[in-house]
């Protein structure tokens, strides 16, 4: 147990995994200790768990039970299922077409986890087709997405960003990792659940061997779980700096520097180092608030150039292609559902 932010998970999302297999006459510590992982305390709600040892349990209970899908759908995932739907999905050219038999498995194997893909411009969604039910609870659909997400990621060796995630269900009490997990963008209580991200990324190839299935699959699902920012980070700290400014406020280099009582040279070094420069923060600021900002009908393109300190709408057009490999009107039009018009835009 700790409380350190990196490379763990809230013991909040550990009560989650629990929920389905527990019950008055099996409370979640009787379970633990049933599955060798009474260490985890669930009585502090702040404590986290290392990733491993989250691992660990997940591959306990999927053994136990033979779900390795935590109980949440009428029909088990059954033990082995992930690495069947691995090895399928490898065998095909791209990753669309990877996702697309990823996602026919997945239709025969679960009651309620059944969804399409779409491709429309420079955008993609996979959207859940929900009959008008109760929605899940979040960790339903954000363990779903993590297992698609993490299979499309390891497919093309690299990380594929989100631009957004929708779920139907109301907003959890806690989202914290789920921000990280995925993306900033998280919008609770919509008419669809959905996944949102540039269609650039279903045109990447997939070159996966035997040899590099077993090496994941080793490590799974501890290497697909997280990827966890330290929240106490330089960057961390200047991201939420930047978060709660105008953009016009925004610090210089030289400014943040003596706020941080560095050299200015200092701090460039140190931000290299973790890979992530001044203007490459404020780029991820600025992308994560125009996804937001967007999804808000009430606001024009100029205004949200404005609120992101750009001098006109067509720099912050150019910018946001850039960041995301589409354009706001064709953003704002798939999350909005509205019709696009000329140039790109929506009407």
């Amino acid at each position: 147990m700790t409380r350190d932010g990196r490379g763990s998970i809230s013991v909040r999302l550990v009560e989650q995994a629990l929920l389905a297999f527990t019950s008055p006459q099996r409370p979640a510590e009787d379970l633990l200790r049933q599955l060798g992982m009474a260490t985890i305390d669930l009585c502090d709600a702040e404590a986290r768990v290392e990733v491993a040892q989250y691992s660990r349990l997940w591959r306990r209970l999927a053994r136990h039970f033979d779900d390795e899908f935590f109980g949440m759908d009428a029909r088990r995932l059954r033990a082995g299922s992930f690495a069947f739907v691995c090895r399928a999905a490898m065998g095909q050219p791209t990753l669309e077409r990877a996702l697309r038999v990823a996602l026919e498995f997945f239709a025969l194997a679960f009651e309620r986890f059944r969804a399409d893909l779409q491709r429309s411009q420079s955008l993609a969604e996979v959207v859940l087709l929900e009959a008008d039910e109760r929605p899940l609870r979040a960790f339903g659909y954000f363990t779903f997405w993590m297992l698609l997400h993490g299979l499309a990621c390891w497919l093309t060796g690299r990380r594929i960003p989100l631009l957004a995630v929708e779920l139907r269900c109301a907003e959890p009490a806690y989202t914290d990792d789920y921000r990280v997990m995925f993306s900033d963008n998280l919008r609770f209580a919509q008419g669809r659940t959905r996944i949102i991200f540039a269609a650039a990324a279903l045109d990447l190839p997939v070159r996966r061997s035997e040899a590099e299935l077993q090496a994941f699959l080793a490590q799974a699902p501890a290497n697909i779980l997280v990827r966890y920012r330290d929240t106490g980070s330089l960057a961390s700290r200047i991201k939420a700096q930047l978060r709660a400014l105008p953009a016009e406020q925004w610090p210089s280099g030289e400014q943040l520097a003596r706020q941080y009582c560095l050299s200015p040279s200092t701090l460039r070094r140190r931000l290299a180092e973790a890979g992530l420069p001044y203007q490459a923060i404020k780029d991820l600021v600025r992308q994560e608030m125009a996804t937001l900002w967007l999804a808000d009908a009430t606001l024009t393109y100029t205004q949200i150039a404005e609120r992101l300190g750009f001098a006109e709408a067509s720099s912050f057009y150019r910018a946001f292609r850039k960041w995301t490999g589409t354009n706001p009107g064709q953003y704002r039009a798939l999350i909005l559902g509205a019709p696009i018009g000329e140039n790109g835009q929506a009407d």
